[in-house]
């Protein structure tokens, strides 16, 4: 797919500008609330550039992103909270990565649009969930975060859940979700490297969104502070839930 873009003339300047402005937003939103840069990023790379490039190419702009926001918000992270999670997501990983390069395209857009629109919707009603104090939770959590990231690095969801059910601190909260997608997102980079995915196309699109993500992250770490978190969060979702909707229907 994205060669036939190339050939058609059109990366320069519209789809350039296209892959500019999605890196940007996403990773703005990721650096304003702590996730969220894959979920908005792979609906919409995944339909523009198809999933052999769109995969490979959100896990190296993430863990771009996720070293960045680590570092500034690491006095905050304790890997001991998250340990074990993120050991059963590794393990997951590897399976979503090669689950993915078998499954029929539209397949890949209406599971991810089913994946986007139930987090949108879980995230907005906020439903109470249990405590998940036992450990088994643990072991279901991170291997389906793994999965999940590994084929469409998209493991936000169900450690965000995970988190909200164990009562983590908006502190802890920003901190641990982080270092999890840092784990995550350097077991994805390899997985893909070790199945020859990431292409130079993939360096190519990443060099063509690098402006994107560096002033994603300088924006929203300036205006952090400034914007109403929960305003900001809502409209986000809601965005999400159209996303999601609209990989399932077109």
């Amino acid at each position: 797919m994205a060669s036939r873009h190339k050939e058609a003339g059109l990366l320069i300047p519209n789809m350039l500008l296209l892959i500019i402005l999605i890196f940007f937003f996403s990773t703005f939103v990721q650096s304003m609330i702590g996730f969220g840069s894959a979920l908005i990023a792979m609906p919409l790379l995944v339909r523009l550039l198809g999933i052999e490039i769109a995969a490979p190419l959100v896990a190296v702009s993430a863990l771009l992103i996720e070293i960045t926001i680590l570092l500034r918000y690491r006095e905050a992270f304790d890997f001991a909270v998250v340990k074990y999670l993120a050991i059963v997501t590794i393990l997951g990983i590897p399976i979503g990565v090669y689950a993915v390069r078998y499954i029929d395209n539209d397949i890949v857009n209406k599971v991810l649009g089913i994946i986007v629109m139930g987090y949108a919707l879980y995230a907005l009603f906020a439903p109470k969930l249990p405590d998940l104090a036992s450990n088994a939770w643990t072991l279901i959590f991170g291997f389906i975060a793994g999965v999940l990231g590994g084929a469409y690095n998209t493991s936000g969801p169900p450690y965000v859940i995970y988190g909200n059910a164990r009562g983590w601190s908006p502190d802890e909260f920003k901190s641990n979700l982080q270092g999890l997608f840092l784990v995550n997102g350097i077991i994805i980079v390899t997985v893909h490297a070790m199945g020859g995915n990431l292409t130079s196309e993939v360096f190519q699109y990443m060099l063509y969104g690098l402006p994107g993500v560096i002033l994603g992250l300088v924006a929203g770490f300036i205006l952090s502070k400034r914007i109403n978190p929960e305003l900001f969060r809502t409209t986000i979702l809601i965005a999400l839930l159209f996303l999601g909707a609209s990989l399932l229907v077109l």
